[in-house]
């Protein structure tokens, strides 16, 4: 960079000897995630992080729709079935990338403890929401035929959140992993070390589940 290009952002940023400046230049989701984690580990290394003190946040009006550069069309960042923002109906079929979502987290320290949504009950509305994404009519009967007829017949306005109980303790205890609070934590394979999860499932067992095992000739 120039000079005159360094001195303009030391001036924008109000930037000080001794200050550190970093530009991240990506994607969205990459550019928020990346400056978030560098945030907490600067943070923490500091030693400003606050103890026994908790913040907790709300996170509310969420993006629904988030452009997927490979398949060149919209997908739902949470699920097709979260009710959009009645103001951004308007930009439904016209500007996906300007609805909102009406859904929430609940955020404590930095963690996310809760995570739930409004849910669409408007077959009309739902069948927009699919043709948004991309669906034909045959894909929508296919994937979720069972879901758009029973809002034919109407459903009640319903909505909810699941918390997250184990990172709830893990911040209460002041621990840094979820496998410091769990009783059977994994590992980084998935396997399970106490009782040697995922093993082997004998055939009465699978039997019993009305579960067929198929061999291939050369086992």
């Amino acid at each position: 960079m120039k000079e005159e290009e360094l001195s303009a952002i030391y001036e924008r940023l109000g930037a000080e000897k001794g200050d550190v400046i970093l530009i991240v230049a990506d994607k969205n989701s990459t550019v928020l995630s990346t400056l978030g984690a560098l945030r907490l580990k600067v943070a923490k290394q500091l030693d400003i992080i606050p103890e026994d003190k908790f913040n907790f946040l709300w996170i509310t009006e969420f993006p629904f729709f988030e452009w997927n550069e490979e398949t060149k069309h919209w997908d739902a960042m949470h699920h097709p079935f979260t009710m959009p923002m009645d103001e951004c109906l308007e930009y439904l079929d016209t500007d996906p990338g300007k609805v909102k979502a009406k859904a929430y987290d609940l955020v404590l320290n930095g963690v996310e403890l809760s995570s739930g949504s409004i849910r669409i009950t408007d077959f009309e509305l739902q069948q927009r929401m699919f043709r948004a994404l991309g669906l034909t009519d045959e894909e929508i009967e296919k994937k979720f035929g069972f879901l758009v007829d029973a809002y034919r017949y109407g459903a009640a306005p319903h909505g909810g959140m699941g918390i997250g109980l184990d990172r709830l303790a893990m911040i209460m205890c002041g621990a840094d992993s979820l496998r410091d609070v769990t009783a059977f934590p994994k590992v980084q394979n998935a396997s399970e070390l106490m009782s040697s999860c995922p093993a082997e499932v004998d055939k009465e067992s699978l039997d019993a589940l009305g579960i067929a095992v198929i061999k291939k000739d050369d086992e």
